[in-house]
């Protein structure tokens, strides 16, 4: 059995749970009766608006936001799926920063839960630099189910890693189509089944 990346650092019940799925072949009809939709989210400046629609709701007092996009090398560049960025610039006698948010272009085709939970992540970087328990509690404020969508999303790469890899292409469903970093979290607290 090859060990599944994106989930080393979940209970070895789930990673097992998430072995069956693929050895009966239902790993992508699983996520497909899970996350059906798509979302409309497609340039930057929907994304833009996106963001800053969330941030205006849950962190009207953290630093503007000037610049959101998709980014086609994200992912394959730097191994990460969404990146938080300070670009300090001296502007006359003053040192001004830009904050950024650049989100791996792969979300463009995802569930709308799985962009969101990127989204929520990154900008709770603009409060917490670090991935620490004020970090995760920041991101269970803006999304109160965090932590079950990062373990679904880590399946879902899961998938489409097996699924770019398969000759054969015999997976089927989902879509034709961190940087998170594994909280250690109760194992209560994801679902591999029905849900």
């Amino acid at each position: 059995m090859a060990p599944l990346k994106y989930l080393q650092a979940y209970p070895e019940a789930l990673q097992q749970q998430v072995h069956q799925l693929i050895a009966q072949d239902r790993l992508g009809a699983h996520l497909a009766a899970r996350y059906p939709d798509r979302h409309a989210v497609q340039s930057d400046k929907a994304l833009y608006a996106y963001t800053s629609a969330l941030k205006q709701q849950y962190l009207k007092n953290a630093p503007t936001i000037d610049k959101v996009l998709y980014d086609s090398k994200l992912d394959v560049v730097q191994r990460a799926l969404g990146l938080h960025t300070a670009i300090s610039r001296v502007q006359g006698s003053k040192l001004k920063a830009k904050k950024e948010i650049r989100v791996a272009a792969l979300f463009k085709a995802v569930a709308p839960e799985f962009l969101q939970m990127i989204v929520v992540h990154e900008l709770a970087h603009l409060k917490e630099l670090d991935h620490n328990k004020a970090f995760y509690q920041l991101c269970t404020y803006m999304l109160p189910d965090y932590h079950q969508r990062e373990f679904d999303l880590r399946v879902y790469l899961t998938w489409r890693e097996l699924t770019s890899t398969q000759v054969s292409g015999n997976q089927r469903g989902y879509c034709d189509a961190t940087e998170t970093t594994a909280a250690a979290v109760p194992a209560q607290r994801h679902r591999v089944g029905p849900g």
